[in-house]
């Protein structure tokens, strides 16, 4: 079944919910973000068009989760920045100590441009909600994606999170 463009996207609500998880159980809630125009960020701490930040209460200020972005300030090298994303170009939201949470599609502009970068068609993941079922958060290298201070996020047993398909 594919969505109604008149409902809304479970995204948002699915965000909060794990944001509210994490911050139960003491964990540090970080958002995998797709970068592009669209996004506000440091992009001096941009890698392979995305960025990882720690979206708890303690590393930021005035944090809200809303259903079209994601808005707050935080400190990256010193310096107080306000950012911006949206809802769209979260890929992932996961606890940093154990990696749990859940991962999305990325926006369709990222798939797009993927798709003109000279990736094959078939490795651009779809923008419906039904392409979250071929996806899963697994341990990974430890990464390029800095933490809102600059400094890359603390591996968790194994390295940092990442996306991959699974077919």
């Amino acid at each position: 079944m594919s969505q109604d463009e008149s409902t809304p996207s479970t995204r948002p609500y699915l965000i909060r919910a794990l944001h509210e998880w994490c911050t139960d159980n003491g964990f540090a809630p970080y958002l995998a973000v797709q970068v592009d125009g669209s996004v506000q960020v440091p992009r001096e701490f941009v890698k392979n068009n995305e960025i990882v930040l720690n979206v708890s209460f303690d590393a930021t200020s005035g944090l809200k989760l809303g259903n079209d972005y994601v808005e707050f300030k935080a400190r990256f090298g010193g310096t107080a920045r306000d950012i911006i994303v949206p809802i769209t170009h979260v890929v992932a939201i996961y606890a940093r100590e154990n990696g749990q949470g859940m991962a999305f599609p990325p926006p369709p502009t990222a798939a797009t441009s993927a798709t003109l970068a000279g990736a094959p068609a078939a490795e651009a993941a779809p923008a419906d909600d039904d392409a979250t079922k071929g996806l899963q958060l697994v341990k990974g290298e430890e990464g390029a994606s800095a933490d809102e201070d600059g400094s890359p996020p603390p591996p968790a047993a194994g390295g940092r999170p990442a996306l991959k398909r699974v077919k």
